[in-house]
């Protein structure tokens, strides 16, 4: 059973808006990062400044979402929900979009001549990529669609994980908290110094190989340290014991964080170190929430923009990725026509995520992710009295 908050504990609010107003961003970050430096639409100096500032925008807003997660579920978590209640939300919300925009990437790579797998294919499909330390898989099909997969392997491990966390009592809360975040530290350095393979020339200095990235970067255990960060982080605010933190102040960690994770070594940069600095952010918007204080975060475009996150996520990279190539390629195009045809992405990706917000996600989240009914139990017939007299004679 959890201990008992404090009597400082805020109140429970049942929505978050700045968490949601927040998610944009984030998703915005990672758009950013596949248009300036995984592929440059804006050529030129002007280009490869924007592709330094946000080389590491990707990491960083896949990491938020992690540690988000960890958060939300955490602070919605329902008193006597049970575990395949908990599954068929989550799979309610992320398989619809996953299966449509798989079925959209088996199109475009057909039209584009764009070879399939099968083991890449089948493990996209059931969104186990993740699991696989071969440079040929993760990335399949929808690329953006990895971190389903690890999503996928929290959203199992939740409930299991919540009943442990609920034991731990408040006082506990911070020391885990530490030990998670230091474990998101220790973590590159098991995938540097323990973890081999082939060095890929085309990564970071040439000498990381795929499988100490993956070890980092994909592998669902070592990114369940940001989701059970968000976790930790939900039962401290719940409890009343979170400092009172301003979100200015969070939210200027969370930039200086970016700054940080941008000149360390690879490993420690594209992966769970981030939610050292991200997590503040989280609970302070959390916490703006519940307390109603000024939140930039919670106008209503920002936070309907983030009800479109998940879907816009989903779109923009295979947007981004045959835009470029069948648009740009290798040529080199003015500065003004790049940046002209990276707005056009962004308009088609957010076309895209709000079909497909509006035709999948919200109806079938509506009715596949709400409880079935159960019936009432049946009411004996009643029994006439002389038949009752008759059994007793």
């Amino acid at each position: 059973m959890p201990s008992p908050p404090p009597p400082s504990a805020p109140s429970h609010a049942s929505r978050l808006p700045s968490l949601t107003g927040l998610r944009f961003i984030a998703a915005l970050l990672v758009f950013a990062f596949h248009t300036t430096w995984q592929t440059r639409f804006v050529g030129g100096s002007g280009g490869e400044a924007l592709g330094d500032v946000f080389a590491n925008a990707g990491f960083y807003g896949v990491s938020f979402f992690f540690v988000l997660s960890g958060f939300v579920l955490t602070w919605s978590a329902r008193t006597g929900d049970t575990a395949p209640r908990v599954w068929r939300r989550r799979l309610a919300k992320i398989y619809p979009n996953h299966l449509v925009t798989f079925a959209l990437a088996a199109v475009v790579m057909l039209i584009a001549a764009d070879p399939f797998t099968t083991k890449g294919t089948m493990a996209n499909l059931f969104l186990l990529q993740a699991w696989f330390p071969d440079i040929t898989v993760p990335n399949t099909m929808n690329a953006v669609s990895w971190s389903l997969s690890v999503e996928l392997f929290f959203y199992l491990s939740f409930p299991f994980l919540l009943r442990l966390l609920n034991r731990v009592p408040v006082a506990r809360l911070w020391p885990l908290a530490l030990t998670l975040g230091a474990f998101t530290v220790v973590a590159p350095v098991i995938g540097q110094y323990v973890v081999t393979g082939t060095p890929l020339p085309f990564i970071d200095d040439g000498t990381l190989s795929f499988e100490q990235i993956w070890f980092v970067y994909f592998f669902p255990p070592v990114r369940a340290l940001e989701f059970l960060l968000g976790m930790v982080a939900a039962r401290l605010v719940l409890a009343g014991v979170w400092p009172r933190l301003g979100l200015l102040p969070a939210a200027l960690i969370a930039v200086g964080g970016y700054a940080v994770n941008s000149l360390v070594p690879y490993l420690y940069g594209v992966a769970g170190t981030a939610a050292l600095w991200l997590t503040p952010l989280v609970a302070a918007a959390a916490l703006s929430d519940v307390r109603a204080s000024r939140s930039p975060l919670r106008g209503r475009v920002l936070v309907r923009l983030g009800e479109l996150s998940f879907a816009f996520y989903m779109v923009h990279g295979l947007v981004v990725t045959y835009g470029h190539r069948w648009l740009l390629a290798d040529q080199d195009v003015p500065v003004a026509a790049g940046a002209g045809l990276l707005v056009a992405a962004f308009l088609v990706s957010f076309s895209l995520a709000h079909a497909l917000f509006s035709w999948v996600e919200t109806p079938l989240v509506r009715r596949l992710g709400a409880p079935r009914p159960v019936p009432p139990a049946p009411v004996p017939a009643a029994v006439p009295r002389t038949a009752t007299l008759e059994a007793k004679e």
